[in-house]
């Protein structure tokens, strides 16, 4: 019996996943198929380690949440797990960890699924090995991207074609199930993904490339650029902007946060009275999350790392 691949999926990826392949057999694997086509049933995942939390009496199964600059990872370990749980436990947050853990999930109800992970193995890692995994993660999901659009070309997308152009067999077989399942894919979503992600590597790291269009008339060609470049401004003021709301955001915590933090609303109204709105502060505050740079010990108290 093979040994699965170990999927590089961010976490913005993973949580939008609603499909499940169940194995009929004791021995047979199942998969959750992402919207992108990876065919899950282990994964690889670096990311900061935010919380754990004991959800049982005994403290045998703990309840972990993992971010990464698509969102954040749920991790369940119990003892049957114990060196995954062990470790855990063990670990000072906020800190920078790398996960290989199995694909689980939930079903409530019928018709919602929840996906988790359930840790094999983690280990405290530096910010180098996490920018390493989002560099691999952005290719992996470059390639996944362009596998769904070779598929959405053909009159009735089928795995073989898919391995004729040299995706592998279960990134093919996981392209097809994913489109009969989802339907049309928002591939902007998932481009737009890889780029918030590319942004939080060092400036030295190059941006993945993606094939554009080019079968467009001279003249249309010269004013969609225009455009282009246009929104690139736009967007490269905004992104200026919000790193400045950001940066005072985060003084504001250093500032008022002593040993036990700093109170969401005293954060809001201190940075209110410096002409920030409050939705800019909320923003900020998530973005600042997501980058590991402040976590919420308690509900509605932060801290910067």
């Amino acid at each position: 019996m093979k040994r699965e691949t170990a999927w590089r999926v961010f976490a913005g990826e993973y949580n939008d996943s609603n499909f499940e392949v169940k194995g009929t057999g004791e021995k047979t694997p199942s998969y959750i198929i992402t919207p992108l086509g990876a065919k899950v049933n282990r994964l690889f995942i670096v990311g900061v380690l935010t919380d754990v939390e004991n959800i049982s009496e005994s403290g045998e199964l703990v309840r972990a949440h993992i971010s990464d600059p698509t969102g954040v990872y749920t991790l369940y370990s119990g003892q049957y797990q114990q060196d995954a749980t062990d470790a855990l436990s063990a670990i000072e947050v906020p800190a920078f960890v790398a996960v290989l853990g199995k694909a689980r999930t939930y079903k409530p109800e019928e018709g919602v699924l929840y996906v988790s992970i359930r840790p094999e193995k983690i280990m405290e890692v530096n910010a180098e090995a996490r920018d390493q995994w989002i560099l691999e993660t952005c290719e992996s999901t470059k390639e996944r991207i362009e596998a769904v659009l070779e598929a959405m070309k053909m009159s009735q997308s089928n795995a073989y074609d898919l391995r004729k152009l040299g995706y592998s067999r279960d990134l093919s077989d996981g392209v097809v199930a994913a489109l009969k399942n989802y339907g049309n894919v928002d591939i902007e979503k998932y481009i737009t993904l890889i780029q918030e992600s590319l942004q939080y590597l060092r400036p030295s790291r190059e941006k993945l490339a993606f094939p554009v269009d080019d079968e467009e008339k001279p003249e249309k060609k010269t004013k969609t650029k225009k455009t282009k470049e246009a929104k690139k401004e736009e967007k490269e003021e905004k992104k200026e902007d919000s790193e400045d709301v950001e940066n005072t955001v985060l003084e504001v915590i250093k500032g008022i946060g002593g040993e036990n933090g700093a109170s969401w609303d005293a954060i809001t109204k201190k940075c209110e009275k410096s002409g920030l709105s409050r939705d800019s502060v909320e923003e900020a505050l998530n973005s600042l999350m997501d980058k590991g740079l402040i976590y919420e010990p308690v509900l509605g108290t932060i801290k910067t790392t």
